[in-house]
Parts: structure tokens; sequence; C-alpha cells
């Protein structure tokens, strides 16, 4: 099994809610990471991404001012962007399936649903670490490969028309 250097990941985390950031938070540092930046609202952290870069961010869905869509859009966005290719969790008390689909359409790289526990947490960082996907450019979506896996039956990787690009 590959371990993972939890100390040198830089973290953003944007929620609303002072007691759940410090539960991330301390989740967090007990996975061994050193550099948590927190903003409670999708606006501040927009602001806070261009300056800390971080590794990984984690994001709420339901926030004032700019809501976890409308950040994980504009940080996702190629042209504005500093680092559109940060792996983005996105936590969420809503996880039924049109929630879901709307968040995979907007460019999450994984979901984390509350209420959050620490393996969780561990497996969803795990993955982004261990198994980063390639990103999808077409007209109307970038982000990570919505495929989690290969199909046998097809060997066509250009199957949907989109370019796959590996994050830098």
């Amino acid at each position: 099994m590959l371990k993972i250097d939890f100390e040198h990941l830089r973290f953003l985390v944007v929620d609303d809610n002072a007691y759940m950031r410090q539960i991330v938070r301390t989740l967090l540092h007990g996975l061994g990471v050193r550099d948590v930046n927190e903003a409670e609202d999708g606006a501040d952290g927009l602001a806070l991404f261009e300056t800390c870069e971080p590794d990984i961010v984690i994001t709420d869905w339901v926030m004032p001012m700019l809501d976890g869509l409308e950040l994980i859009r504009a940080l996702r966005n190629p042209v504005h962007s500093k680092n559109a290719y940060v792996p983005i969790i996105l936590l969420t008390a809503y996880a039924d399936r049109k929630r879901v689909f709307a968040a995979r359409d907007a460019g999450i790289t994984e979901i984390l649903c509350k209420p959050l526990s620490a393996k969780a947490l561990h497996d969803r960082i795990a993955n982004i670490v261990l198994n980063p996907r390639p990103f999808v450019r077409t007209s109307s979506f970038f982000g990570p490969d919505r495929r989690r896996f290969q199909h046998p039956g097809f060997t066509d990787e250009e199957r949907r028309g989109a370019k796959l690009e590996t994050p830098a």
C-alpha cells in the first residue's frame, strides 16, 4: 500500500459554517496536513484560492454570496482560473441523484456526504492523490473525466468527442 505524504499538501476549506470548517481542519490535521486555509463563503474562497495556491479544495455546496457549484465553475474556468486542474471535493448534505449529477457536471473531483467521517475524507483524498483522473475539455465542460472505470468492450478514447488532458 502506498503511503501518502499529507504533510506537504495544501488545502483550502470553504464553508459558511465555522463549526464545519473546524471539523474539517481537525480531521485534516489528524491526517498530518499542516497547511489549511479557510474561507467562509465562495467569494472569499475564490479570492483566497488565488493567493494560497491549494493542492486540494474542499467546499460546501450551500453558502451565501457564491455557492459551492458557482465556486467550482469559477475554479474550473480554464481561461480565468489560476489552476483549473485543482482537485475539488464537494461537501454536501444533499446527495440526491439530481444534485450529484449537477455537481459532477460542474466539475467536482469527489463528493463527500455529511455527516463527515475521517475515513471517508481520507479515502477521497487518497483517491485524488493515488488515482488522478485525466481532464476532459468539450465545448460545454471542463473537468475531471467522469468515467470512473474503463469499459472493457470500448476502446475509443475520444468516444464523446472530448479532448483528454493530463493535469500538469
